[in-house]
């Protein structure tokens, strides 16, 4: 907003956004100047892992059992395409948000490679964990065994 602007004297036009040096496809989503449309797309996973006695090197780790996605319909969609699981919010038009979708694959380089590949670069993370051993609160008989269990975000962002 320019205040020579407001008081409706001439001022010069707002510099182009520099083209991306990604060549554009017709599957992806366009803002109204023919460009890429910004956005944030972020990915979670919850991970668990147990632990012996001493954090000794034996730690056994699950794998991912599902990734989440959160953002824009129309860039999910655009991103991950088929590999996008929209049953959780099927009718979800396409430029609101929604954090119910998820992916049908569960290897987090995939996702990545996707989210790189349309134009998206990582702009955060963020990752809690907390530990559970008492037995009246569901945990191992003994203490010796740690179950950990964490929640992580990556946030991709495109210009």
């Amino acid at each position: 907003f320019s205040l020579a602007a407001a008081e409706g004297s001439a001022s010069p036009p707002a510099p182009a956004r520099s083209p991306s040096l990604l060549p554009l496809t017709p599957s992806q989503s366009l803002d109204a100047g023919g460009g890429r449309r910004s956005g944030y797309i972020t990915i979670g996973y919850r991970g668990s892992y147990t632990m012996g006695r001493e954090a000794q090197a034996d730690a056994k780790f699950r794998r991912v059992a599902r990734i989440t996605v959160c953002g824009k319909t129309a860039l999910a969609k655009e991103v991950f395409g088929d590999t996008l699981n929209e049953s959780r919010d099927p009718d979800r038009p396409p430029e609101r948000y929604t954090a119910r979708y998820y992916l049908k694959f569960n290897f987090l380089e995939q996702a990545f490679d996707r989210l790189s590949e349309a134009g998206f670069r990582m702009a955060a993370c963020s990752s809690t964990g907390t530990c559970a051993f008492a037995p009246e609160l569901g945990g191992p008989a003994t203490a010796d065994d740690k179950i950990w269990t964490s929640y992580t975000e990556y946030v991709f962002c495109r210009d």
